[in-house]
């Protein structure tokens, strides 16, 4: 069965774009004319995925009545808001335990990306049993060197082997339900824990796209996506 369903995480304070956003919620951050988040929506959508829950925490107020019920963008947003941030996995284990995320596999996408990358590469994508996550990596970029992951044989390990080269997780990747099992309600979790258990057991895949991607944390980054966006499109005028 085809993926149909997808969570942005979108709980983050954004502390590296402050000033910006101690009033903004970092997911609405303009990117060429448009929210940050509203291009992943959007890019889901055009990939037939119009299921989609979003987190909230950090001035959800201000994300929930911005975006509404997702009807603008033809999608169904659930919001599944968390009183006190969650991290990624406990935010994963809300989700699915309040039933805003349905108990099947799932596109998981951070929302202070911003990507070329075609949703629709993923729709078709099968876990196996027993398998936790599949990861898309990318070279690593300048503020990362050191990258997150390596590939060994289509699998994603912490430790490269034999010299082999680690890479950056993109923040885009398929996710099983059974990788946040054993959290319990209210639990703040990372994912990379999660992660680092499951590629000791060989539970989770990798593969590396190419595509244009910026990690829009910081203000020169910011910049940076809207210079390529200009250069790419000058006609572009977002929404």
């Amino acid at each position: 069965m085809p993926i149909t369903q997808a969570m942005i995480l979108a709980a983050g304070k954004g502390t590296r774009l402050r000033p910006l956003t101690e009033t903004i919620p970092k997911p609405l951050v303009e990117v060429a004319g448009q929210p940050l988040i509203v291009w992943h929506i959007k890019a889901l959508k055009a990939a037939g995925v119009t299921d989609i829950t979003i987190n909230a925490s950090w001035l959800a107020d201000k994300l929930t009545e911005a975006l509404g019920d997702g009807s603008e963008f033809g999608v169904n947003l659930n919001w599944s808001v968390e009183e006190e941030p969650l991290e990624t996995a406990g935010g994963i284990f809300q989700a699915l335990q309040s039933g805003k995320l349905q108990d099947a596999p799932f596109i998981l996408v951070n929302s202070d990306i911003w990507t070329t990358y075609d949703f629709a590469n993923l729709t078709d994508y099968q876990l196996r049993p027993d398998q936790k996550a599949h990861l898309l990596l990318i070279d690593n970029p300048a503020h990362n060197h050191g990258g997150d992951f390596a590939l060994n044989n289509g699998l994603a390990s912490e430790m490269a082997i034999a010299g082999g080269d680690k890479y950056t997780f993109s923040g885009i990747s398929v996710m099983s339900p059974r990788l946040v099992d054993g959290l319990v309600h209210g639990q703040a979790a990372p994912l990379a824990p999660l992660l680092k258990q499951a590629m000791i057991k060989f539970q989770v895949s990798g593969d590396i796209i190419k595509d244009n991607w910026i990690d829009v944390g910081t203000p020169e980054r910011l910049a940076e996506v809207n210079e390529f966006i200009q250069n790419k499109n000058p006609n572009h005028r977002g929404r």
